[in-house]
Formats: C-alpha cells, sequence, structure tokens
C-alpha cells in the first residue's frame, strides 16, 4: 500500500570526527521515502531547485519512488551544513540555506489524494496542516516536527496533531512540547494532544513508543562503526511506517515488530555518509539484522 510523504530534499554537507562530505543528497523525505521503498511504494511531495542533478532523480526513481509530486522551481535547492562532535546524538547546525524551500506550498497530486498512509515530515506544521486539507480519508497520519516549529508555532503545531494518529520525535522534543520533564509523563500529555501512539527516537539509546496502557523498549542496533547520523530519525520512520502500510496491521504486536524495522533501517544509515549505505542493502540484509535484534533482546521467563 503506497504511503505519501511530504517532506524535504535536500544537499548536505557533513562533518564527523570520521570524515567530511560536501553537498551529498540528503532531506527528510529522501530518507524516508528510500526506507520505506523496501517495504512498500512511496509517493513524494517535495521541492527542488533547477541546480539538482539528475543522477538524483535517477536514483530515487531506481527505488521505484513515485516523483509526480517533485517540484522543480527556478533557484538553488534547500542546503543544510553541520557538524557532530564525538557525541552523535547531537548536531551541530553551521548553515541553513532554505532556498526554494523557503517558499515551498505542497501541491498534492490528484492521484496521491486517496493515500491511505501519509507521512508528515518536519515542516512547518501549517504546511502539514495544508497537505491533510488536500488529502481525502487517510486510514493512518504520522508526523515528525522540531524543536524550531514547538517553540515558533506551538499552536499550530497542537492543532495538527489533532488530526495524527502517530508523532515521531526525539527525547528532548517531547519534553520541550509537554513541557514536563519527566518523559513518562510528558508521553501522556503529548499523546493527549491528539496522537495514539507516541514514538520517542533516542539515538544510540533505542526507542520508545507510548501507546494506550502500554510502553515498548527496542534497543539501537550495535555497530562497530558510525559515520555520519544524519538522517537517521527519517530513515527510522521510513522503515516503521512503511512497514505498517506493507503489511496494514496496526495492532500492538505489529507496532512492536515495526519499531524494530525502523531500528534496523536506521543502523544502516549511520554507517555511512549521505544515502550510500541504503544503496547497498536488500530485504535478506535487512532480515538478517531484523533477527539479530530479536536476540539481543531475548530472556528467559520468570520460574
Amino acid at each position: 500500500m503506497s504511503i505519501l510523504v511530504v517532506g524535504s530534499v535536500a544537499f548536505d554537507s557533513i562533518k564527523t570526527p570520521f570524515g567530511e562530505v560536501d553537498d551529498v543528497l540528503g532531506g527528510s523525505a529522501c530518507y524516508f521515502s528510500t526506507s520505506a521503498s523496501f517495504f512498500t511504494d512511496v509517493s513524494l511531495v517535495a521541492v527542488i531547485g533547477d541546480d539538482f542533478p539528475q543522477e538524483h532523480i535517477d536514483f530515487l526513481s531506481s527505488r521505484e519512488i513515485d516523483l509526480a509530486g517533485l517540484q522543480r522551481s527556478a533557484g538553488k535547492t534547500f542546503r543544510w551544513k553541520g557538524r557532530y562532535d564525538y557525541d552523535l546524538n547531537e548536531a551541530h547546525t553551521l548553515e541553513t540555506h532554505l532556498n526554494v524551500f523557503e517558499t515551498f506550498k505542497p501541491e498534492i497530486p490528484a492521484a496521491y489524494r486517496d493515500a491511505e498512509y501519509v507521512f508528515l515530515a518536519n515542516i512547518d506544521p501549517e504546511l502539514q496542516l495544508d497537505v491533510l486539507s488536500q488529502v481525502k480519508n487517510p486510514k493512518l497520519v504520522a508526523c515528525d516536527t522540531m524543536n524550531f516549529w514547538i517553540s515558533g508555532k506551538r499552536e499550530k503545531l497542537i492543532r495538527t496533531l489533532e488530526d495524527v494518529d502517530i508523532l515521531v520525535i526525539n527525547e528532548a522534543e517531547v519534553r520541550q512540547l509537554a513541557e514536563e520533564p519527566n518523559l513518562v509523563k510528558a508521553a501522556e500529555i503529548v499523546r493527549g494532544f491528539g496522537p495514539r501512539i507516541l514514538v520517542v527516537k533516542r539515538g544510540e539509546y533505542g526507542v520508545l513508543m507510548f501507546g494506550e496502557g502500554s510502553i515498548f523498549s527496542a534497543p539501537a542496533y550495535p555497530l562497530d562503526e558510525v559515520f555520519d547520523p544524519t538522517g537517521a530519525g527519517d530513515t527510522f520512520a521510513g522503515g516503521f511506517i512503511g512497514y505498517l502500510a506493507a503489511t496494514r496491521n496496526l495492532d500492538e504486536h505489529n507496532l512492536r515488530k515495526a519499531i524494530v524495522f525502523g531500528t534496523v533501517m536506521a543502523s544502516f544509515t549511520v554507517e555511512k555518509f549521505s544515502l550510500e549505505r541504503l544503496k547497498e542493502i536488500d530485504y535478506n540484509d535487512i532480515s538478517d539484522r531484523y533477527k539479530k535484534i530479536k536476540l539481543l533482546t531475548d530472556f528467559a521467563d520468570l520460574d
């Protein structure tokens, strides 16, 4: 079952303790759609400039991502420059050039408006609301956001969350949005805004999922080498929502499986810069790593 994703396509310049790259493919919509494409069909809505090379379009097309909603505008593509120190959980933004993304107004093609699964990547909550006004009757709406929108457009964000089923954000953002330091209490406050499921990304410490009367914890996959965490959260969301859309099953058991698939996808992304690692893997690699994570958390029942 196809997923509609609305987000950013970008060029990233990144420096970590393990290397440095300039103007590589990035953006929330790219990471999400590439990850989700291993599980189901994806329709992408975003904007690029006239400097965006054909090779990147060819790559996205090779993943059978529907690009009818990819708008090309006169000007430069969105660019982000950042640095990570040895604490890879924290990105230091050095430069942001919105370029054509600054005036982006998502136009959802008619063929996409019946989408049953919608992912609103990290964009202005007013744009997220506009997208929801254009789709007809989605079975599931998932959403991401960030501290910038939480502090700058809190009321619009909370209005958006009224129409969201699953919110995927990091631990600090949960506390900021709830205005509550205790994570468990904060999760209940955020769920009170609308989402029945809250997924909390915790970087190298894994993921927590809060639902109605349940909490699920999944560890991050232990890696020998981590080169670049950029896009890991969007890749996680792609695997998570992609698996849910593919199975068309939103019960608790399947949500937990989807969390682990999301964790697996994120673990591949951080092994190389940009989307390079995702270009190398196939579903057998994903399945193998899923089984290994399961073994990590297997323990005996109490006698």
